[in-house]
């Protein structure tokens, strides 16, 4: 199953929440979204039913292998844009990470590996 931009987005969420709490669930993500909680239900449907995460029956998300994968390789491309945009072009914190989450999705693999280059060679 091909991933759309929300669902690399809740899978991101899943991950961040992940590193501040113990548990994951639904609603943490729509609070950490700021999307409703049907609309999380059905997109936890659909990542379940795409193999990327599993739920408990206490309502748990746990991110399955591919689903951890992926979700790092996006996070991991966040965490670089904002700090290119902030640390490098001297955008605005907000601003950083607000642009670095719409690129993080349509970046291609080339681009990025050469942008990773550059800010490691730069922030030597």
């Amino acid at each position: 199953m091909a991933l759309r931009k929300s669902g690399e987005d809740y899978l991101e969420a899943i991950l961040v929440i992940g590193k501040r709490k113990a548990q994951v669930r639904s609603i943490d993500v729509a609070n950490e979204l700021g999307f409703s909680k049907p609309s999380v239900s059905r997109a936890m449907s659909l990542l379940k039913e795409g193999g990327f995460i599993t739920v408990d029956k206490d309502g748990s998300l746990n991110l399955t292998d591919v689903g951890r994968e992926k979700a790092e390789d996006v996070y991991g491309r966040h965490c670089l844009l904002t700090e290119f945009f902030r640390d490098i072009l001297g955008v605005s914190e907000e601003n950083a990470a607000e642009d670095a989450c719409q690129v993080e999705h349509v970046i291609s693999a080339e681009t990025f590996d050469k942008l990773t280059g550059f800010v490691k060679k730069y922030t030597k």
